[in-house]
């Protein structure tokens, strides 16, 4: 029996933003949740965190706490915990290509003289916050050791760099065979 068709479900913030939520693939997300979800908050202005980009889709903030000299993070206002409950869905590969290019046009626009930029995710146990976020990075990592909470450390996990995942979840094209 196949599984039904995730139920969509809107909420009402304060300043009367909506946010969308399916209950399917552990995007379920009550309100409570909701509410205690920091990023949640920043993606509905209910903090003094300052935007460098918001549309349908995603907000972008600087860092609380840096890593280089640059650094940008793009969420999605679509709760989402970990890049663990993406799937290879044309949805989530066209919100992670967009994270993506949020993150680079606000990089090249706010540190055209780096001559290094890296993008990517926590994956779980190492991610700080359970709600996707995007590391936009204008290197040089600032200070240098800092780039260790970066690395990937394959099998177990660590740092996936966003082109990795954007491969890992890229929808497969059916094939079809001609006769």
């Amino acid at each position: 029996m196949a599984a039904p068709p995730p139920q969509e479900v809107k909420n009402k913030f304060n300043n009367g933003d909506m946010i969308r939520k399916l209950t399917e693939g552990g995007r379920m997300t009550r309100g409570a949740a909701l509410s205690e979800c920091i990023f949640c908050q920043i993606a509905t202005s209910s903090t003094s965190t300052t935007l460098l980009h918001s549309d349908d889709k995603v907000v972008a903030f600087r860092d609380i706490n840096p890593s280089a000299f640059r650094h940008y993070l793009v969420i999605p206002k679509l709760h989402i915990p970990t890049v663990k409950n993406l799937q290879r869905s044309p949805e989530d590969f066209s919100l992670v290509s967009h994270m993506l290019d949020v993150g680079k046009s606000l990089l090249h626009r706010d540190a055209p003289q780096s001559k290094h930029y890296r993008f990517g995710f926590h994956q779980p146990p190492f991610n700080s916050v359970d709600h996707l976020h995007l590391h936009c990075f204008a290197l040089p990592y600032t200070p240098s050791w800092r780039c260790i909470k970066y690395l990937s450390l394959g099998p177990l996990g660590g740092f996936i760099e966003a082109e990795k995942l954007l491969e890992r979840i890229k929808p497969q094209i059916p094939h079809h065979s001609s006769m």
